[in-house]
């Protein structure tokens, strides 16, 4: 190392030989300077050394997708997509903004759903196609106490107990915290505080952990999408009838219900309708592969504004026009269609080989166009309503219905009539030898109302079955079903009867 007697040295030299010489010294003098800073760094690099510090030199030349390994800061959603299934399934789209170096960027991609399928994770950057993930780790250790426990296992810890403490290592957490301290082992029962140095490297959040390579630096909005669980939304409508019972207004909500374990703040919602084809695994559930939609025009009738409905391959989706918050653990009610005047008949069914005495009361409506409705609706439950002398909705019973495209009928079982009872008899049975048997039944239907009530009799007959008697005319419904309609006068009573010969041959 230079000091002054170095210094009065060449101040000497330089006295002596003249100024010729003067350029040459100033060379050497640059020359000591190096050397001794040198030297400098070399003594220093041994002392980190002895203090446990790791010097790592490489003499290959790194590859180019090494030349920079950054990490990013954790990004914030920008924007959201959900696309939700009725069968406990979404499809999340999320877009986030993030500042990446050319090479590689480890990113920690945090909040994302905790019932993620990682397997179905797809990135895209819409800057650069060079942009790629090369390693993918999902952490979902979140912290607890159980978890704490478990990670400082066989390290040192403080518990307080009894309002004592004590620091050693940890030997267990069955049956109590035991500890090797100074003073031997401990075994701590009534624990009421534990002291750890740090979190030992549990997250508070499910993560991706991405090394992500990119030929170009700079801030961009990359575009994430992901199948995740938890999440599942129904439809539920109201129909209020009128007071002669034919005709409803019907008023359509569609409930998502968010327990996938993380929040979609201003998310464009859309609610696919339809049984989608999935595969089950041990762990996680995995479904490949996604529709592209032809949006079609927004219906006129029935949808509102916020909704518009278009076919999806052979499902149907239905698109809400303004974003909305998908907070976790949240039931969300999104208003869905509106539909007034829709024409609707009671009818009054029995069927007693199965209903026993109960006379069943149904709803029938047909969601066609002219009807005030004709748009597919999603699978749900209909609850019915009926405004009383009051003026005052009273519910009259509720029944779910599938997925129903347009033009088809909608059967609505409300409840049992009250005043309306019906019995249903065997009144003989002989058998015809080897043939087969020959039974009759006799249908007793009695109405307490104080107007007249049509009623369809529904009687299912099995084998190579043939009528030879019956009271009313009857229609063949299928290979095993037949039906009679009849009129039961108010205060009145109506009986069917009929004979049947079943063969085995």
């Amino acid at each position: 190392m230079l000091n002054q007697f170095t210094l009065r040295g060449i101040y000497q030299s330089l006295k002596s030989t003249g100024f010729k010489k003067f350029i040459s010294l100033i060379i050497i003098t640059l020359l000591l300077v190096s050397l001794a800073a040198l030297w400098e760094s070399r003594e220093e690099n041994n002392w980190n050394n002895i203090e446990g510090g790791v010097t790592i030199v490489s003499k290959e030349e790194p590859k180019i997708a090494l030349l920079s390994i950054a990490k990013a800061a954790t990004p914030d959603k920008t924007r959201n997509e959900v696309t939700v299934y009725n069968q406990n399934l979404a499809l999340v789209k999320e877009y986030r903004t993030m500042d990446l170096s050319k090479g590689n960027n480890i990113i920690k991609y945090v909040d994302v759903a905790s019932q993620i399928d990682p397997t179905s994770v797809m990135f895209r950057d819409p800057k650069s196609q060079n942009t790629v993930v090369v390693e993918q780790n999902y952490e979902y250790d979140l912290v607890s106490s159980e978890k704490l426990l478990d990670k400082y296992l066989d390290k040192e810890i403080t518990v307080t107990s009894d309002n004592e403490s004590f620091t050693g290592r940890l030997l267990s957490r069955s049956g109590g915290i035991t500890l090797q301290t100074n003073k031997g082992v401990v075994v701590l029962n009534n624990v009421k505080k534990i002291e750890y140095p740090d979190a030992a490297g549990l997250l508070t959040k499910p993560t991706l952990i991405w090394q992500i390579y990119t030929d170009t630096s700079g801030s961009r909005e990359v575009e994430t999408t992901y199948l995740t669980g938890g999440m599942n939304w129904k439809a539920n409508y109201i129909a209020t009838i009128d007071q002669n019972d034919a005709k409803a207004n019907i008023k359509g909500w569609v409930t998502i219900e968010n327990n996938a374990g993380t929040a979609y703040p201003d998310a464009k919602l859309k609610l696919v309708a339809g049984d989608i084809n999935r595969v089950y695994e041990e762990r996680v559930d995995l479904v490949y592969g996604q529709g592209y939609p032809v949006p079609t025009p927004a219906l006129k009738v029935g949808f509102p504004p916020g909704f518009r409905q278009e076919g999806l391959f052979e499902y149907h989706l239905y698109t809400l026009q303004r974003p909305t918050t998908l907070n976790n653990n949240e039931i969300k009610q999104v208003s869905l269609l509106s539909a007034d005047s829709v024409p609707a008949k009671k009818e009054y069914s029995y069927d007693g080989a199965r209903d026993g005495e109960k006379v069943k009361v149904t709803l029938n409506m047909t969601n066609s166009k002219e009807n005030g409705l004709g748009m597919p609706l999603p699978k749900g439950v209909v609850r019915a309503y009926k405004a009383d002398s009051d003026g005052q909705l009273q519910f009259l019973g509720e029944d779910s219905i599938d997925h129903t495209p347009k033009d088809e009928k909608l059967r609505i079982n409300v409840g049992n009539a009250f005043d309306i009872v019906g019995k249903r008899t065997v009144t003989d049975r002989e058998g015809m030898g080897s043939y087969g048997i020959r039974e009759s039944y006799s249908i007793e239907l009695k109405n307490h109302k104080t107007e007249d009530a049509k009623i369809i009799v529904t009687e299912h007959l099995y084998g190579n079955w043939q009528i030879t008697k019956a009271s009313e005319q009857y229609k063949k419904k299928d290979a095993n079903t037949i039906e009679f309609e009849v009129t039961v006068p108010k205060d009145g009573a109506k009986t069917i009867t009929y004979t049947a010969e079943i063969r085995y041959q």
